[in-house]
């Protein structure tokens, strides 16, 4: 019994000490989604409304600015199933990276989502999967700064927006980024 209590007392603290950086797919390694989840637990869920200055809004997103879409994406606890008002919508290409925190610390597989201008100096171009970049982004801790390696590349609409986590607790504030395709009307 005293086993079966430390394995489920264990098992509930990393399924609340963050979220999940790779949602749609299973790490092989169970060091990996541990680490994981205690680096996405000191992401900053809320942010400031400051967007890189050369980002450009998007022309005709599919959800405007004001409107609600619930949120597909489950990249943290609360987050998938959650009413979310737009705040911002963006054109550009969101990464998915892995990189090493500048602080130490495990590499963070899969971060879901680091756009272009978010990257120091970046190319015209889209990046492509293997390709080493820096990173500007300050979503979490030791991020500003790292190298990273590109794991995905998307051409899309990313939102910037606000919500209450399912799970409840504080509303999320300008929550940086949720794509097009990780939203549904409401």
């Amino acid at each position: 019994m005293k086993k079966q209590l430390i394995f489920f007392g264990t098992a509930l603290i990393l399924t609340l000490s963050g979220c999940e950086s790779n949602s749609h797919q299973e790490d092989s390694s169970s060091r990996k989604t541990a680490s994981s989840h205690t680096d996405m637990a000191e992401m900053n869920h809320s942010s400031s409304s400051e967007v890189p200055t050369d980002l450009k809004e998007a022309q005709s997103p599919s959800f405007k600015v004001g409107s609600q879409a619930v949120i597909q994406a489950d990249h943290m606890p609360g987050m998938k199933g959650a009413t979310a008002t737009i705040v911002g919508a963006y054109d550009t290409i969101a990464y998915a990276v892995t990189y090493t925190p500048t602080t130490g610390g495990d590499k963070v597989h899969n971060h879901k989502w680091v756009i272009h201008e978010e990257l120091k100096d970046p190319q015209a171009e889209a990046y492509k999967p293997g390709d080493e970049v820096v990173l500007e982004a300050d979503h979490m801790k030791g991020m500003m700064g790292a190298k990273a390696v590109i794991d995905s590349a998307e051409h899309t609409t990313v939102y910037m927006v606000d919500y209450t986590p399912t799970t409840g607790g504080a509303k999320v504030t300008n929550h940086k980024w949720v794509t097009e395709s990780e939203l549904t009307a409401k």
